[in-house]
C-alpha cells in the first residue's frame, strides 16, 4: 500500500515522484494487466486542510480485444486534477445534489491519501468500454471461433433468421 503522509507536506507546494511496481497494483477480478512499473508524478497544494493533487500515471497496460480475444499493449499517459477533503466532512450528511465540482473531490482519513488507490483509479479510467486490438480487427468466427485476422475457415456465414420464414415465404409466392 503507498500512501502519501500528509504530515510530511510543510509547504503550500510540493513536486513528488513515485514509481510502483506492476505487482503492488494488481487486483483479483481486473480486466487488464499491468504489464511494468507505473510512475507517479504529482504537485500536491496544500490549503488548511484540503490537498489538490495535480499529475500524471504513465504506464503499460496488456487487454483483450473485444472482438478477436487476443491480448495486446495499451499505454497509459492519464493526467488528474483532485481534490482532497478529511473524510469527516462528509459524515452525518444528509442526500444533496451533486455538484460539477465533485467529481473531482475524493477524501482521505487518518492524514494519509491512498497513492495505490489513485492510480488504480486512472487505470482504469484509461481502459476503453470496447478495447480493440486494431480498427481492423476482424474477430472471430461465431460457429468455430477462428481468428479471421490469422485466417478463414469454410463455416456458412450466410445465416437466415428462422423467425422471418413465413415472411420470405410471402415474398417468394408475390
Amino acid at each position: 500500500m503507498f500512501t502519501l503522509d500528509l504530515g510530511r507536506i510543510r509547504t503550500a507546494s510540493e513536486r513528488l515522484e513515485h514509481v510502483l511496481p506492476a505487482d503492488s497494483l494488481a487486483a483479483p477480478g481486473d480486466n487488464f494487466g499491468i504489464t511494468g512499473p507505473v510512475e507517479l508524478k504529482f504537485e500536491v497544494f496544500k490549503d488548511k486542510d484540503r490537498y489538490r493533487l495535480i499529475g500524471t500515471v504513465q504506464g503499460a497496460l496488456e487487454l483483450t480485444c473485444s472482438r478477436c480475444l487476443d491480448p495486446f499493449p495499451w499505454p497509459v499517459q492519464a493526467a488528474f486534477d483532485l481534490m482532497y477533503h478529511p473524510k469527516t466532512q462528509v459524515e452525518g450528511q444528509s442526500e444533496r445534489e451533486i455538484g460539477d465540482g465533485d467529481f473531482s473531490a475524493a477524501f482521505y482519513e487518518n492524514e494519509e491519501i491512498d497513492l495505490g488507490q489513485l492510480v488504480r483509479e486512472q487505470l482504469y479510467l484509461s481502459v476503453p468500454m470496447k478495447p480493440l486490438c486494431g480498427e481492423s480487427c476482424q474477430g472471430l468466427c461465431p460457429s468455430c471461433g477462428t481468428n479471421f485476422n490469422r485466417g478463414n475457415c469454410t463455416c456458412r456465414r450466410d445465416w437466415e433468421d428462422p423467425r422471418l420464414a413465413a415472411l420470405r415465404a410471402l415474398k417468394r409466392d408475390q
